[in-house]
């Protein structure tokens, strides 16, 4: 059964052990981290004591390489990177996600697919490069898109042994999902389901709310036998209460087992 986690990123601003208590109760098979300025998601024994108390796994460690977590651990991105291998396999976590490097960064982005290729070799964690989207900057044309990415926001542009494939990003970037899913291969290993309008900004709606192709990509997976996590990384930050929030987080579950093919009834009664 192909498991299905729930980001950290999905209950922000709550921190990351709210994650660790929606995931409980509502029935999710692990959580993925997502490092930020949270202490408790840079605190690797808080969060094996958070696995532990909710008997909730974790599937991945999401590393810090948003802007806002530039000097998360580290101002240099090849430690963050690497710290955060070493904790998704300290907590027994089989995925890392990591963004491609950012065009400023020359130094990472030279050595990054040797840096990737090397922690892959070392360690039972794959780093699984993500999918990202250009920049329409406000004010100039839609058609003006600027690559915040060396060498590109498409990682298989270079290539990877592992994949993460995110459809809000799709959206975003105005990429079809299901054709890079295509690009990406056997070396498809973490999906971060969401779904996306086509706005020039990162939605992560609840999968159903927009217009990526969420339900043909999950029975695609189903269908050949992926051996990977897939995650809900949607935005609740507008919820008005925790209700709302566990409403949103339960409607995302729902979809993702039901176009998995799954028993919607897994979690708890």
């Amino acid at each position: 059964m192909i498991p299905v986690g729930l980001s950290t990123a999905a209950v922000w601003p709550q921190p990351a052990a709210a994650a660790f208590e929606f995931a409980k109760e509502l029935g999710y098979d692990g959580v993925e981290v997502m490092v930020w300025a949270d202490p408790v998601s840079q605190d690797v024994s808080a969060l094996r004591r958070l696995s532990d108390l909710h008997g909730v796994p974790i599937l991945a460690v999401h590393a810090p390489c948003l802007l806002i977590t530039q000097r998360i651990w580290s101002p240099d991105p090849e430690v963050r990177l690497r710290r955060a291998v070493a904790a998704a396999a300290a907590l027994d976590a089989p995925t890392t996600v990591v963004h491609p490097p950012f065009r400023w960064q020359r130094k990472y982005a030279e050595t990054f697919p040797q840096l990737v290729a090397e922690l892959e070799r070392v360690t039972e964690v794959a780093v699984a490069v993500e999918n990202m989207f250009p920049l329409r900057p406000l004010g100039r044309k839609r058609q003006l898109r600027l690559s915040g990415y060396r060498p590109s926001y498409d990682p298989t542009d270079v290539g990877y042994a592992n994949y993460t494939l995110d459809l809000s990003h799709t959206a975003a970037a105005h990429v079809d999902a299901l054709e890079l899913a295509k690009r990406m291969g056997s070396g498809l290993r973490h999906i971060h389901l969401a779904d996306g309008t086509g706005a020039p900004t990162d939605e992560h709606l609840v999968p159903g709310r927009g217009n990526q192709p969420c339900a043909q990509l999950c029975e695609e997976l189903a269908r050949n036998g992926f051996d990977g996590q897939v995650v809900l990384e949607v935005s609740t930050r507008k919820a008005a209460s925790r209700e709302q929030r566990a409403s949103a987080l339960a409607e995302a579950l729902l979809f993702a087992r039901l176009h998995l093919g799954q028993n919607p009834r897994l979690g708890p009664a």
